[in-house]
């Protein structure tokens, strides 16, 4: 891996930065010297994103940028504005997603959880390698979960229509099982290149995550609350890993600053290899 100096001076394209571990994690990052690029869907949520990055690092450099991520042509637009807009992107951060009580189809045809958390951080991540390469050295920084353990990708059942699993938490978990794979298949295709490529688990975070599903799933997240890890102390890891001077475990999986073992599962490269030749299929389906 090239020598890398941190994240000052350098842009950083973060998706899911308008709550969360997300926005806590953009904070540091833009107080740190980085100019911060954010992708968010709702222009409100936006613009307070912008005022909260803004006061905690003043004369930060902010861009936004809109779309939704559960739909593969707004992932398409984003990043060609990306590519548009920036002649260098040292780093990108996937950190978008969400878990649905119920199973939900996007309009191109894709059970959303799975369009949200896994199809789009692999088309846009595919869609600017050519850019991160020629930024090299550059990282690509996915968030996963220890969600993963305990499921596997159902390659027989890719829409979930034969069960979407206890309120969406299986499904969820396949998904994240999905970024671990993708990011250790992702570094052994960028292998010299002076791409770094990480996950990590963030650990149980009290943040707004999950409060959209109704009255079950937010009386649930109320009462784990006072168990969870504030997003500040989430982030940590996130920050970590796009600003450390010098990492190992290049298309490891990180928890607590600290390169881990996940899942079996998770570490099987054939599944890995043949996610992303499924992935690459779905990304084409949906042009």
């Amino acid at each position: 891996m090239a020598d890398w100096s941190g994240v000052s001076g350098k842009r950083v394209l973060i998706t899911g930065a308008t709550g969360g571990i997300g926005l806590a994690g953009a904070k540091e990052l833009a107080r740190r010297g980085a100019k911060l690029t954010i992708v968010a869907r709702s222009e409100q949520r936006a613009q307070s994103a912008v005022r909260e990055i803004s006061s905690a690092a003043g004369g930060a450099e902010i861009d936004v940028l809109s779309a939704d991520l559960a739909s593969q042509a707004s992932v398409r637009e984003l990043a060609q504005q990306a590519l548009e807009r920036y002649p260098s992107i040292e780093v990108l951060i996937n950190n978008a997603g969400a878990m649905f009580s119920s199973r939900q189809m996007t309009d191109e045809g894709f059970e959303r959880t799975w369009a949200l958390n896994h199809l789009a951080p692999f088309l846009l991540t595919t869609m600017l390698l050519d850019r991160l390469r020629q930024s090299a050295p550059a990282r690509v920084i996915t968030t996963a979960s220890d969600a993963h353990k305990g499921v596997r990708i159902p390659f027989d059942d890719m829409d979930a229509s034969r069960g979407y699993g206890k309120l969406g938490f299986e499904r969820y978990g396949q998904t994240k099982l999905a970024n671990i794979l993708f990011t250790a298949e992702l570094a052994k295709r960028l292998a010299g290149s002076g791409v770094g490529v990480y996950c990590f688990h963030p650990g149980l975070v009290a943040s707004g995550f999950n409060r959209n599903n109704g009255g079950l799933m937010g009386a649930a997240m109320t009462i784990i609350k006072p168990f969870s890890r504030s997003p500040e102390h989430g982030a940590r890891t996130l920050v970590w890993l796009a600003d450390s001077p010098l990492l190992d475990g290049d298309g490891g999986y990180f928890v607590d600053e600290r390169l881990a073992r996940p899942s079996r599962a998770a570490q099987d490269m054939d599944v890995a290899a043949r996610l992303w030749e499924l992935s690459e299929q779905q990304t084409r389906a949906a042009v």
